[in-house]
């Protein structure tokens, strides 16, 4: 019996043995473990960027735009917060934070062991379901996760993670911690950071955050997109209660102050627009690559945008388009300020912008060039001009109605919108001269220089014809879309604010002014009817052919408003003409637009230059005096100055014979005189000053004793 006693103790001593050893081992590997996470800290340590470089460690830039008002239309980029200090947080809002990210903060070294035995229960229950683990992460690893690493769940990851907490808490303070995070944190709708998120959930700073407002921030960290207050403010609400149940359980706050606060009254910041806006931000905000160099810091953007103009816009670009068409409008104020701006009939459809990028050609609207180039020339609203047919280099205009009018003036034939008068005036002035008129006023698509170019044959953008429009508005001074007014950073610094400039004179005055005669008088009488709004409005109708795009131009007490309508794919619309669905959209705008603006009579009599004026009154009234005047006979000169004999009317009895002419005999004809000094002295009025001088007395002393 003592040998089988003996052969039962060797087993047990064997397994006390192997047990000794693998306890040893386990010992020398929890100790080697140990000691390479020590060292891997150490390292990490090191490693680490001093706080200033976390802190400056960008999350991306974001930039919230402002209307004129100071609304704000929309926020763009992942975040926008500024930096808050540790001490300039509300205390509710650290408690709300710790008591439901992290309640052990204060008492684990960045790693919370009881955290991590509570993930690993939960993930030996969740093993096979595809579900995430949870409540491993302190706020030190939510740091470390943010600033260094990425969301992806592996153990590797999550080995890192755990390097990088315990390194940053040996690094900096709890305090300094917490204010990374408070500042670092995803709270959904791309803010980051407490101060973006109540920027953008409330509209007013984090400074003044209090604990319900405070409650439902904190609850956002879970889940975002569940819990955020613009998309689901009833989760919000709900999730909020859990925050205030654990910030009572943690001791953060009392009963009484969970039972005070009232998360029904918190106040959401309403959602900015999202829909036609959108084709003004999106070609305002590209220039601010040009006007700042501020590329990290929140940006707040101050636009000119006036979103009762910009409603009125939209609405009567709908009300108006046909059937299967889009619309545009852009409308600008005196000094170049967009007002209002649709792209489109549906941003969200297409943000394709037809007011800003499409070109198409402006039919009849490009006459204002024509005209102006015309009136530079010396033409005038009353100038006589014959609407007959018209032949140029092979090309033969039509008007649309088929007919001639026969003798007309420039006015008339402007309102009524006469091709052959244009094309005349194509040929007289030159093509050329033309588009030099239409880059002056601010065309910047190519223009060509064929006879047809007259009847808007160039493609432009609506944009630009409105700004040519609104350059006649100013008088000639050269008007320059904009619609940033200033630029600041989120504390308030100034970073650009814009200037008029209304150095750059387009054209003489008395050239605007006649330009808005000929474009008051379409509206009142011509092409143009359909845009009148009660008060004095110029504007130019513009057609293409076979009906592919309608125009309007015009303005009115100080707005200047373009109005583009056709189909993307330039088929012909039916119906579609300036005159009609394009100039009604503008009236219905233009109602709302002025309707707060004092009436404004246009300047449209203005004094002519020298050169197209008579030297005096009698040429006015009566025969010229001296012979040098008019079509009533007398001497006229070449272009040496030299004096041309002009046919002189017949001395005949005859009542008809004042419409007589006859020719004048070569001989009769005066010579031209001999340019000599005698001729220079005279023509400077030498020989007048000499002979005033002979007979002045003389003033020198006398040499007579």
């Amino acid at each position: 019996m003592a040998g089988s006693g003996k052969k039962k103790s060797a087993p047990r001593g064997r397994a006390k043995t192997w047990a000794l050893r693998g306890l040893k081992i386990g010992l020398a590997a929890a100790v080697a473990g140990l000691l390479a996470i020590v060292i891997a800290v150490v390292i990490a340590m090191q490693s680490l960027p001093d706080y200033s470089s976390l802190k400056s460690s960008p999350n991306g830039q974001m930039i919230r735009v402002h209307a004129a008002d100071g609304s704000v239309i929309v926020s763009l980029g992942p975040s926008f917060g500024q930096w808050l200090s540790y001490d300039q947080i509300p205390e509710v809002m650290v408690d709300a934070m710790v008591s439901t990210e992290d309640r052990r903060f204060y008492l684990h070294p960045g790693v919370d062991p009881i955290g991590m035995a509570r993930a690993a229960w939960v993930a030996v229950e969740r093993r096979g379901t595809g579900r995430r683990w949870q409540g491993a992460s302190t706020i030190t690893q939510q740091v470390t996760r943010n600033i260094f690493l990425n969301n992806s769940y592996s153990f590797g990851r999550k080995i890192r993670e755990m390097v990088l907490a315990l390194a940053l808490e040996r690094k900096f303070s709890k305090r300094q911690i917490l204010e990374l995070y408070l500042n670092k944190v995803y709270f959904g709708g791309g803010a980051y950071g407490i101060d973006a998120a109540s920027r953008k959930f409330f509209g007013h700073p984090a400074t003044s955050l209090d604990l319900p407002e405070a409650a439902i921030i904190a609850g956002l960290v879970k889940a975002p997109s569940s819990y955020s207050p613009t998309a689901d403010a009833d989760a919000a609400i709900g999730r909020a209660g859990v925050v205030l149940d654990l910030m009572q359980e943690n001791d953060a706050i009392s009963a009484s102050q969970r039972a005070g606060a009232d998360l029904s009254s918190v106040k959401m910041a309403p959602e900015p627009p999202q829909n036609s806006v959108r084709y003004f931000t999106d070609w305002a905000l590209p220039q601010l690559d040009l006007l700042i160099d501020e590329p990290n810091e929140p940006l707040e953007v101050y636009t000119t945008i006036d979103l009762g103009m910009q409603n009125a816009a939209t609405a009567a670009i709908k009300a108006n388009v046909p059937g299967g068409t889009q619309g545009a409008l852009v409308s600008l104020d005196r000094d170049g300020a967009v007002r209002a701006m649709v792209g489109g009939l549906d941003y969200v459809t297409s943000n394709y912008n037809r007011a800003t990028t499409a070109t198409r050609q402006p039919g009849s609207a490009w006459k204002i060039f024509v005209y102006m180039a015309a009136l530079e020339a010396g033409y005038t609203p009353d100038t006589g001009v014959t609407d007959e047919p018209v032949t140029i280099n092979g090309w033969s205009p039509r008007n649309a109605n088929g007919r001639f009018a026969g003798d007309i003036d420039i006015r008339t034939a402007f309102a009524y919108s006469i091709n052959t008068v244009a094309a005349k005036l194509g040929v007289e002035v030159g093509f050329p001269t033309v588009a030099d008129m239409a880059r002056r006023f601010g065309v910047t698509t190519p223009v060509n220089t064929h006879p047809s170019m007259v009847l808007g044959t160039s493609d432009v953008r609506l944009i630009d014809m409105t700004r040519a429009a609104a350059s006649i508005a100013r008088k000639g001074i050269a008007v320059t879309p904009y619609g940033i007014t200033k630029v600041t950073t989120a504390d308030g610094r100034m970073l650009y604010q814009h200037q008029d400039d209304t150095s750059r004179v387009l054209v003489a005055p008395w050239v605007a002014a006649g330009m808005t005669d000929l474009m008051q008088t379409a509206v009142s009488t011509g092409t143009g009817k359909a845009a009148q709004i009660g008060r004095p409005v110029a504007g130019k109708t513009g057609t293409t052919s076979s009906n592919k795009d309608g125009y309007f131009l015009g303005f009115s007490s100080g707005i200047t408003t373009g109005v583009w309508m056709g189909r993307d794919d330039a088929k012909t619309v039916g119906g579609l003409q300036g005159g009609r669905a394009p100039a009604r959209a503008f009236a219905d705008y233009m109602k709302v637009a002025v309707a707060k603006r004092p009436v404004e009579q246009f300047e449209t009599q203005v004094t002519l230059p020298e050169w197209q004026l008579e030297p005096d009154e009698e040429a006015y009234y009566g025969s010229p005096d001296n012979g040098t005047g008019g079509m009533d006979g007398g001497m006229m000169v070449d272009e040496n100055g030299l004096p041309i004999q002009r046919q002189r009317p017949s001395s005949s009895s005859n009542e008809d014979s004042d419409d007589q002419q006859m020719e004048v005999d070569p001989e009769d004809r005066p010579q031209p005189p001999r340019i000599d000094q005698q001729w220079i002295d005279n023509v400077l009025g030498r020989d007048r000053q000499r002979q005033q001088q002979q007979q002045q007395p003389s003033t020198r002393p006398s040499t007579n004793p």
